[in-house]
């Protein structure tokens, strides 16, 4: 298995291998052409002048053979400043002479011939560049410059040709240079690879470290270590650090969840507890006799009383579990909330009058039609109707309100009683919680109400608050407008 960094360096040193052979075989391209070009007209430019020079050395009677010594000597020294050899030959292609400072030796030139078709070509074009090994003359193939040595005649008066001026340059400089070339391409190619290894394993170590206390900090999650977080070093913003942030985010989330988890079970526990250890301290009452039979009608009506407690408790418990499930999704259709609204009312109004309540409507003339699920949406009218009017001080009144504020209806549930404390608010839609623990044993409620409301509001994507001040307790939530 590659690691990050075997990755990351096996990248950058196959984009910079790339990039070193296009650079390097450009280069060699280019300065191969200029060198060439630069060495084709050099020679080219000498054996034009060697020739120019002897056409008017002869021609001014300084000597009437190309053999002539002092003439030689010239020629001779322009060999040397120019690191080429040159060669004198006749027109029938005899060498007379040869002068070289290079490898090239001399001896086996003087007495030789230059070939027949090369000769052709300058007679013909006027000049010959190009490589050539002058017939197996010379070593190895060299650029070769030749050009006609044209002289006037004085008896008509034309132009002759009296020879031919060949320089040639052998290809060891050329050879010298690209094996430099070679040289220094390798070892900046090595210097730049050494770096980059280097840079590599720094930018990698410093990537994957919090990757690393990432897997590490999953294995202990998994250990259930809940409280372990990712450091994220300071001013770190980029996607590493935003991936530390996420992670930390998402083990909050789950140390939250499965404190829940653990408060859920021991709510359930609790619940669940007390009305079977009723039942069975009763039910063994009857059939040991402890319980006298004039007693046994209370006792078994307190065993019913439980064991509809339990029923509901399974009930809420399983509605929870359906609200909850990914299949659940909520239907749409248009509905009239302040209809709906009246008619939970109606179902309780028995309980209303056993608390000596009143009831305070605000609800519009007209229609209200929102979009949602009716049943959905009447259990949150009932329940939370119902949590009202059990929480209500005797004697006073219920509040119920339908506002509408652009595509929204506001449906608000107030009830006068003692004030929920701030801290209990949060966790007043939990699973379980109950804001009047004194008073729930002699109540209904199983703590799951509350809970549902938020669920199903939340299936619907809308919201619900809730506030308290000076024991009026209002719950308030919104549909969209059909």
């Amino acid at each position: 298995m590659k690691t990050l960094y075997q990755r990351q360096f096996t990248l950058m040193a196959g984009v910079l291998l790339v990039a070193f052979l296009l650079l390097g075989g450009a280069f060699a391209a280019l300065s191969y052409q200029y060198i060439i070009q630069d060495k084709r007209e050099s020679i080219e430019h000498n054996a034009s002048y060697m020739a120019s020079f002897t056409s008017a050395y002869l021609t001014q009677g300084y000597s009437s053979s190309i053999q002539d010594a002092g003439y030689q000597l010239y020629i001779s020294s322009l060999s040397d400043i120019s690191d080429s050899t040159v060669i004198l030959a006749e027109n029938n292609g005899t060498i007379v002479y040869a002068s070289s400072r290079g490898a090239l030796g001399i001896e086996s030139l003087l007495g030789g011939r230059v070939p027949a078709d090369l000769l052709q070509m300058v007679t013909e074009t006027g000049s010959y560049v190009g490589r050539n090994s002058l017939g197996g003359l010379l070593s190895d193939k060299c650029y070769v410059a030749a050009v006609p040595i044209l002289q006037n005649s004085y008896i008509t008066g034309q132009i002759y040709q009296r020879g031919v001026v060949l320089v040639a340059s052998d290809t060891t400089t050329f050879i010298r240079m690209w094996q430099d070339l070679a040289a220094i391409f390798l070892l900046s190619a090595a210097v730049v690879l050494l770096l980059a290894s280097g840079a590599s394993s720094l930018t990698s170590l410093w990537q994957t470290r919090p990757l690393k206390d990432m897997a590490e900090a999953v294995r202990r999650f998994g250990q259930g270590e809940f409280q372990v977080r990712v450091e994220v070093p300071d001013g770190r913003k980029d996607e590493v650090g935003e991936l530390a942030e996420a992670f930390n985010a998402m083990a909050d989330s789950l140390a939250k969840s499965e404190a829940q988890r653990s408060e859920f079970i021991a709510n359930v526990s609790h619940e669940l507890k007390t009305p079977m250890t009723t039942i069975a301290g009763f039910a063994d009452g009857i059939l040991d006799g402890t319980i006298p039979r004039e007693k046994e009608a209370d006792a078994l009506k307190t065993i019913s009383s439980e064991t509809r407690r339990l029923s509901r408790l399974v009930r809420r418990m399983l509605d929870v579990s359906r609200l909850q499930s990914s299949e659940n999704v909520t239907a749409q259709e248009r509905f009239d909330i302040t209809e709906l609204l009246l008619r939970v009312l109606v179902s309780l109004e028995g309980k209303i009058n056993d608390r000596g309540l009143d009831v305070d409507t605000e609800l519009p003339e007209g229609p209200v039609i929102v979009w949602g699920d009716p049943d959905s949406i009447t259990q949150v009218c009932y329940n939370l109707l119902d949590n009202a009017v059990k929480f209500a001080t005797p004697g006073t009144a219920l509040g119920l309100g339908v506002q509408v504020k652009g595509e929204k209806a506001y449906v608000s549930v107030r009830d006068m009683g003692e004030t929920i404390p701030a801290e209990e608010l949060n966790r007043i839609f939990d699973r379980f919680h109950k804001t009047d623990r004194s008073r729930s044993e002699d109540r209904d409620g199983v703590g799951l109400g509350l809970y549902i409301v938020k669920t199903i509001i939340n299936n619907h994507r809308e919201s619900i608050s809730v506030t308290s001040e000076e024991g009026v307790t209002t719950f308030t939530f919104t549909l969209t407008i059909a």
